[in-house]
C-alpha cells in the first residue's frame, strides 16, 4: 500500500472552509484533493506528514479556526487523519437530463464537473451529443427510458419537443424519483398541467415538477439557466449532506 494519510472532515461547526465529509489524501510529495486551502490545510497536510515520519496512523482533533490558526472563518472543524491509500467513495445523485439541446449542454457543462453528481444524458439521435465523458443513452422514445432511472434520480426534461416533455413529465410522475423540472413558460405549465391531470395524475403530484427551471431573475440564457438549475443542486446536496452528518 502507497504511503499516505487521508484527511477527512467529520464534523463542523460556524463558518467553516469545506463541509464535513470532504476528504484529501497527503503522500510524502504531493496531495490529492483539497480540505479548503489556506493555513488548516497547510497544518493538516504538515501533521500528516509527521505521522507518516512517526509511523501512526490515526489521529483525530477538533481545531478552532479563529482562536487556534487566525483563519476568519471563525468556525471549528473536527478533523481525522488515518493512514489509507483512497479517498472514499460517496454515493454520487443520480441526475438525468433529457434534451441535447443549448440548455441540455449548457447543463451538463456546468454539473459535470461537481463530485456528487452521475450524470444520464438522453436524447433521440447521437448527433445530438457533443463529445462527453457522461453517460448517454439514445432513444427514439425517451420517456421508455424513464423506467430504467433510479427511483432516487433528479429528472430535468428539456427536449426540443413539447410532445417528448409532456410524455417524459407522464413516465416520471409514473417512476418513483427524488425530483423533476421543466424547461418552460408559465403558458406551457398551465397547458401541461391540464394535460397531465387528464392522464390522471392528481395537482399534488403534478405540483412535483418544477417549471420554469433555474432561476428567473438570472435571465434566460441557456448558461444563466444552467448556473440556476447547479446553484439549486447543489443547495440541495448540501442540505443531503449536512443530515447524513448531523
Amino acid at each position: 500500500m502507497t504511503d499516505c494519510i487521508r484527511i477527512t472532515i467529520t464534523r463542523t461547526a460556524g463558518s467553516v472552509p469545506r463541509e464535513a465529509g470532504t476528504q484529501m489524501l497527503v503522500h510524502a510529495d504531493h496531495i490529492e484533493g483539497t480540505i479548503g486551502g489556506g493555513t488548516l490545510e497547510w497544518e493538516a497536510m504538515a501533521e500528516a506528514r509527521q505521522m507518516l515520519a512517526d509511523g501512526r496512523e490515526t489521529l483525530t482533533r477538533t481545531i478552532p479556526l479563529g482562536p487556534a490558526l487566525g483563519q476568519c472563518c471563525g468556525g471549528s472543524v473536527t478533523l481525522t487523519w488515518d493512514k489509507t491509500d483512497a479517498i472514499t467513495a460517496t454515493p454520487k445523485r443520480p441526475l438525468w437530463i433529457y434534451g441535447a439541446g443549448h440548455v441540455g449542454r449548457a447543463i451538463v457543462h456546468v454539473m459535470d464537473p461537481l463530485p456528487d453528481f452521475e450524470i444520464t444524458w438522453v436524447d433521440t439521435h447521437t448527433d445530438r451529443f457533443p463529445e462527453t465523458e457522461v453517460t448517454t443513452l439514445v432513444a427514439k422514445d425517451p420517456a421508455q427510458i424513464v423506467k430504467h432511472a433510479p427511483t432516487d434520480a433528479d429528472h430535468l426534461i428539456l427536449t426540443y419537443s413539447h410532445d417528448i416533455d409532456l410524455a417524459l413529465c407522464h413516465a416520471v410522475l409514473r417512476h418513483e424519483f427524488h425530483s423533476a423540472g421543466l424547461i418552460g413558460s408559465a403558458t406551457k405549465w398551465a397547458r401541461f398541467k391540464t394535460r397531465l391531470a387528464a392522464l390522471g395524475h392528481t395537482p399534488a403530484q403534478i405540483s412535483r415538477i418544477a417549471c420554469p427551471i433555474g432561476d428567473p431573475r438570472l435571465g434566460k440564457h441557456p448558461q444563466a439557466i444552467a448556473l440556476g438549475v447547479a446553484t439549486s443542486m447543489i443547495a440541495g446536496q448540501n442540505s443531503r449532506t449536512r443530515d447524513r452528518t448531523a
